[in-house]
């Protein structure tokens, strides 16, 4: 079982490494997030090598994309899921256009936390925002 915060770091690299390539970018948002994110104001940032790679590990087993779904809706309360989509759509949007493998993880994790579709919308079109170029 895991906390909250390591949920949201899951979460994190999920997407980041959903099309097998973790830019620096998106791996700067993540460093970004837990540093400056209310959410991680209690967080003891030494635990966070130690969560990586435990993320790490589950994903590289043979179910772990499922098995990592799992821990993280059982980890994060309801009050959360908006703030985990969030964070998931910033890293995606970090990396510039997401990939299909990106987007897929991204309508699992939807699915999974039983996010509304409009509340969902509402937080793509804002991190595209957040993240659009010139």
């Amino acid at each position: 079982m895991i906390d909250p915060q390591a949920a949201l770091i899951y979460i994190m690299v999920m997407v980041a490494a959903a099309d097998n390539d973790m830019a620096d970018s998106e791996l700067q948002i993540i460093g970004d997030i837990v540093n400056h994110l209310p959410v991680f104001q209690d967080y003891d940032k030494k635990r966070l090598t130690k969560d990586l790679k435990d993320c790490a590990g589950m994903l590289g087993r043979e179910t772990g994309l499922e098995e990592m779904l799992s821990t993280v809706k059982t980890a994060l309360p309801a009050k959360l899921r908006e703030t985990a989509y969030a964070i998931a759509c910033d890293v995606a949007a970090a990396g510039g256009e997401p990939s299909q493998e990106t987007l897929r993880l991204l309508e699992l994790l939807r699915q999974r936390v039983l996010l509304d579709g409009l509340v969902a919308a509402a937080i793509e079109r804002g991190a595209r925002a957040r993240f659009s170029r010139v």
